[in-house]
């Protein structure tokens, strides 16, 4: 394990938050390589990989009521910040839409075994009814144009999107912009220098 706690003590982590997010590693080390969650080698590195770049995403925004993660997969960034959410936010209320029932049940497992109170939604994105959410995530899913469909069905009129990009976010960005009208705030990575978390909100059709 190459993370150093120190880290997260500058993130203001609290010990129980990370006795939960502990208990959640050792759950994805047990169920990934059953059902894939994350591959072998970012698995060796996971508090750097995953829970540092899901809590960074938690990061960028001070308040909220309810919050979306789209095609959650193992649960980064998504339920990494509904553990941080239930030290720092417990009244928000999480759901994660995951298509994939195997990985849905690793979602309510985890929820379970770490005291997370979420709802995991086993559909297709698309056929899941608008949610209207103030904060929607989705990490590793679908490039930008495509996520920003997902911003404008099931974000609320003043919500808000992060989404981490890796370096060719900018790219992305450019293509986005010939159907969708949008404003974008990116915040640079902690694990990864030409990454970003791409704050966006005010999302129309082009």
């Amino acid at each position: 394990m190459t993370f150093e706690l120190p880290e997260f003590d500058a993130l203001n982590v609290s010990r129980e938050t990370l006795d939960r997010l502990t208990t959640y590693v050792e759950l994805v080390k047990r169920w990934s390589p059953k059902i894939n969650l994350v591959s072998r080698k970012s698995l060796e590195d996971i508090w750097n990989r995953h829970i540092l770049d899901s809590v960074q995403v938690f990061r960028c925004v001070k308040s909220f009521r309810t919050w979306a993660d789209l095609g959650s997969g193992g649960g980064f960034p998504g339920m990494v910040c509904a553990i941080m959410a239930a030290d720092e936010a417990p009244e928000a209320r999480f759901q994660f839409v995951e298509s994939d029932q195997r990985k849905s049940a690793f979602l309510r497992n985890v929820a379970r075994e770490c005291g997370v109170h979420c709802e995991v939604i086993s559909r297709r994105i698309e056929a899941v009814d608008p949610l209207g959410v103030d904060i929607l995530s989705a990490r590793a899913l679908a490039d930008l144009k495509t996520l920003l469909s997902f911003c404008d069905r099931h974000l609320s009129e003043s919500g808000l999107a992060l989404l981490p990009k890796g370096a060719n976010w900018k790219k992305e960005m450019d293509e986005a912009r010939e159907e969708w009208k949008f404003d974008a705030e990116p915040i640079t990575s902690l694990t990864e220098p030409q990454a970003v978390i791409l704050k966006i909100k005010g999302v129309s059709r082009g």
